[in-house]
């Protein structure tokens, strides 16, 4: 069960240890982490039976890359705000970085709930 006015979010990222801070860190801010996937294809089925408002989805994964998740979660019609996340600097993806539905991006390294509601709010 959703907790009233506090934002969702499922955290997407192929390493475990990632994926446990990044839950420590958002819950701690007030974030409440209703998912985790290791890789695309188990990202596009929990945004679709989660519902979540955030999907945090890191860019380089083993299966589907976060760009190809993040237009077909598009392509569903799904109400999700997604988020990439990497460890590279954005620019190094090129032009398919801008061109992607996506609200934003936040470089692993600045990941907070500040950086993501600022991202939400834009």
């Amino acid at each position: 069960m959703r907790i009233p006015g506090v934002m969702s979010v499922l955290i997407v990222d192929d390493h475990a240890s990632f994926r446990a801070s990044a839950r420590r860190l958002l819950e701690a801010e007030g974030f409440e982490v209703i998912g985790e996937a290791a890789d695309g294809h188990a990202a596009i089925a929990a945004a679709q039976q989660l519902q979540p408002d955030v999907v945090l989805l890191d860019v380089q994964m083993p299966d589907l890359n976060g760009f190809e998740v993040a237009e077909r979660l598009a392509a569903l019609g799904l109400p999700s705000a997604v988020v990439l996340t990497s460890s590279r600097n954005l620019a190094e993806y090129g032009p398919i970085a801008t061109e992607t539905a996506v609200r934003g991006f936040v470089p692993k390294a600045e990941l907070s709930g500040a950086a993501l509601t600022d991202l939400l709010a834009e």
